[in-house]
């Protein structure tokens, strides 16, 4: 599902230039100096909350059957993954609110809920999704630990940008970011963010897409 990007340079881990995004509604968000504005990017944070003794997630039934896989080469190293069609009725209404604030009215989406079960050594290289398996825009919410997010321009890899998701958010991917820049999850030793380490934990993300244009 995923088209691999050719090698980039990459800059060098925090602490990077801060641009204010005038309008924007990313709540933490780090430019490359090429970078003249955002891409088309929102981040949605959830009410912080108390931080409880964790538990099983909902979706470890699926991704327990499945294998973590150390795959060289793939855009996806140290990960489980699954699509899940079922859910709870609370889940279903949490789904519901990322499709209503992530899709336009009528937009055809896959049925098929995407998660991905990235270890704490695991990582996402840098890739664009293929036109083939989604549409224009990709929603994911992240769960169990916040992680840093890196969007480069195919185009020119000094237009660059870092993005915080903080664990119970939700990102959105549409119009440039969607296509014009690769995106990647931080391996847990490049994990920074203006200056500070964010610690990489297991992360889980549900991901929404909708179809892709019809060929």
């Amino acid at each position: 599902m995923h088209r691999a990007a050719g090698p980039l340079p990459r800059p060098r881990p925090g602490p990077w230039p801060r641009r204010p995004c005038a309008g924007s509604r990313l709540r933490s968000a780090a430019f490359g100096p090429g970078l003249a504005r955002p891409a088309s990017q929102r981040l949605r944070p959830s009410p912080q909350r108390p931080r409880r003794k964790p538990r099983r997630h909902k979706t470890e039934p699926q991704l327990r059957r499945r294998a973590t896989k150390f795959i060289l080469g793939r855009a996806i190293h140290g990960f489980r993954e699954t699509e899940i069609a079922q859910w709870s009725e609370a889940s279903r209404e949490i789904l519901q609110r990322v499709r209503d604030t992530a899709f336009l009215p009528g937009m055809s989406q896959l049925s098929l809920v995407h998660v991905l079960d990235l270890d704490k050594s695991g990582y996402i290289k840098p890739h664009v999704d293929s036109v083939k398996f989604c549409g224009c825009t990709i929603a994911g919410l992240s769960l169990l630990s916040s992680c840093v997010m890196r969007l480069v321009s195919e185009q020119n890899p000094e237009d660059w940008m870092d993005l915080l998701l903080p664990r119970r958010s939700l990102y959105i991917l549409r119009g440039t970011a969607r296509y014009e820049f690769t995106h990647e999850i931080l391996k847990d030793e490049e994990s920074f963010f203006d200056g500070q380490k964010i610690p990489r934990e297991r992360r889980i993300s549900v991901i929404c897409r909708n179809l892709p244009a019809p060929t």
